[in-house]
């Protein structure tokens, strides 16, 4: 079971991702990071960083699915940007997709990533018993 881990002695999330997340039942699934490839042609979706995070994000579900997990059972996410001054374009997709009790999460800004798209992002979700 996912339970989020919040204090006031820390500083409050300024977004949508929580301080910490604890499990304490359950399977981990471990998530690769994901671009924003369209699965059936394998073509990078084009339309900027947030067309690219909504598909990054539409990928990780499917895999999450795939797995026996969801959304709404991911503990942690590493997202990597080319350009941190995506990060708002970011942010305000990524919060479509976890609008409620939000994993922990990183964000970094990276020189590169494949095929030169905008945003990648990995992910660690339980898988309830």
């Amino acid at each position: 079971m996912k339970s989020l881990v919040r204090t006031d002695k820390a500083p409050q999330a300024i977004g949508p991702y929580s301080q910490g997340v604890r499990v304490s039942c359950g399977e981990l699934l471990f998530l690769s990071g994901q671009i924003p490839l369209e699965p059936a042609s394998g073509e990078v979706v084009k339309g900027g960083v947030e067309a690219q995070t909504q598909q990054v994000l539409k990928n990780l579900e499917e895999i999450l699915k795939a797995g026996g997990s969801s959304l709404d059972s991911v503990l942690k996410t590493t997202v990597y940007l080319r350009n941190l001054d995506d990060f708002p374009k970011m942010n305000a997709v990524y919060q479509q997709f976890f609008p409620k009790d939000p994993p922990a999460r990183s964000t970094v800004e990276v020189s590169r990533l494949p095929r030169q798209v905008e945003v990648e992002i990995d992910a660690i979700a339980v898988v309830e018993r």
